[in-house]
């Protein structure tokens, strides 16, 4: 583990688990973005990921769980998880690439670890299904673009991830505390 070791147990967290992207898919997403995304704040290359779960603020001592959760629910992939861009879609303070689950297996990734963060008393599900996506833009005031779709092709993630989210002025600042490798499942 890194930055977490060193937080003692009283210390809090804020915590989301994700899948993290291949660096060819990052590349293109970068480009992409560059060159089609305009009236917010786009998201850096470091901090572009498929959110599984976001925990918001937990305490320290509940990592080892958490992690251990992940761990479970990735050994539980029997397919190789593939994503592909499918839609662009605006909420009202971020825009979106959906994502489509070529094999369902992210989605029953993201499944299996509600469950599990749920059963730990450190999750409460979200009444709506699970939407594969990757947040590639913030804003205050929608900008209602209508970009293509990034060329990534079918992607396949290259690690799950514990990351620690700290708040700064300019935006958010994400550390991975521990990765798993999706080998290990599929």
């Amino acid at each position: 583990m890194t930055p977490a070791g060193s937080v003692g147990g009283d210390a809090r967290l804020r915590l989301f688990l994700a899948l993290e992207l291949p660096p060819a898919t990052l590349d293109v997403l970068v480009r992409w973005g560059a060159e089609h995304l305009a009236g917010g704040r786009i998201v850096p290359r470091e901090h572009l990921h498929v959110t599984l779960a976001f925990l918001g603020s937990r305490p320290a001592d509940e990592l080892d769980a958490i992690v251990g959760a992940l761990r479970t629910a990735v050994e539980a992939v029997s397919e190789t998880i593939r994503l592909e861009p499918v839609a662009w879609r605006e909420t009202s303070s971020v825009g979106m690439v959906v994502l489509d689950d070529r094999t369902g297996e992210a989605t029953r990734l993201a499944g299996h670890l509600h469950g599990s963060l749920a059963e730990l008393g450190v999750y409460l599900p979200e009444s709506r299904p699970w939407l594969p996506h990757v947040t590639v833009l913030r804003f205050r005031e929608r900008p209602r673009l209508d970009p293509p779709l990034p060329g990534t092709g079918t992607f396949v993630p290259s690690d799950a991830a514990a990351y620690l989210s700290r708040l700064h002025p300019t935006g958010a600042r994400y550390a991975v505390l521990e990765r798993v490798s999706l080998n290990a499942g599929g």
